[in-house]
């Protein structure tokens, strides 16, 4: 099935210009029946000094209530995400792959503020300030978490929200962090950070990793192809 989501050729891959929505999933639920993880289980899991299982939050229902189509889809796996991939087409990036998109320019003309070539401390440029996350150095952007359904941060935003960064991609810091295909030891990274950390993690030697299962509403994903 084709993808709704616009890509981007970055460094010769084809790039999901917005992390995956759930909308997108949703019409990969109604082609093969997908039931996550976190729907089996009842629900997926915040961080409260610890990760506390959230009953109701999945990817459909990421606080517990009804979400926009348009909203990156959360509470997912990195299992689950390369299915999601693959039924459209796609795969997860490698680690290699997703910093070199976020912070190396490739463009040939790029708009203003960008530069061809350039290494940017951060996948929105120079500074984090058009990317959404839990700092004022971030962006002026309010999460779409319920008023009272976190204990830190107001939650994601929807794709397009924020401004293109390096390379013309979406979100590629904060908002979501977002699954690599790279695995350390048992784990998988994870990278960009989110609307939960400072800009600080969005950088590129902040690297971190989670075990594959995990199911919590502040990771997502997005998908690359070979042209």
């Amino acid at each position: 099935m084709k993808s709704t989501i616009p890509s981007l050729e970055v460094h010769g891959v084809l790039w999901d210009q917005y992390e995956m929505t759930i909308g997108e999933v949703k019409r990969y639920a109604a082609a093969t029946g997908f039931q996550s993880a976190a729907e089996k289980a009842g629900g997926g899991t915040s961080y409260e000094l610890g990760f506390v299982k959230k009953p109701g939050w999945t990817w459909r229902t990421p606080y517990g209530v009804a979400a926009g189509d348009n909203e990156p889809a959360v509470h997912l796996n990195a299992f689950e995400a390369q299915s999601i991939c693959e039924f459209f087409g796609k795969r997860l990036p490698t680690d290699k792959e997703w910093v070199e998109a976020a912070f190396v320019e490739q463009r040939k003309s790029p708009p203003a503020g960008f530069q061809r070539g350039q290494r940017y401390p951060y996948p929105n440029g120079s500074t984090p300030k058009a990317s959404h996350c839990l700092s004022s150095a971030c962006g002026n952007y309010k999460g779409l978490a319920p008023a009272g359904s976190l204990l830190r941060g107001d939650g994601h935003v929807a794709a397009g929200t924020t401004q293109p960064g390096v390379n013309g991609l979406f979100d590629m810091g904060g908002n979501v962090w977002e699954w690599t295909s790279t695995k350390v030891n048992s784990e998988r990274i994870t990278r960009g950070a989110s609307w939960w950390y400072g800009p600080e993690q969005q950088m590129e030697g902040n690297v971190a990793t989670k075990p594959e299962n995990t199911v919590v509403v502040y990771i997502g994903f997005r998908c690359v192809r070979n042209p």
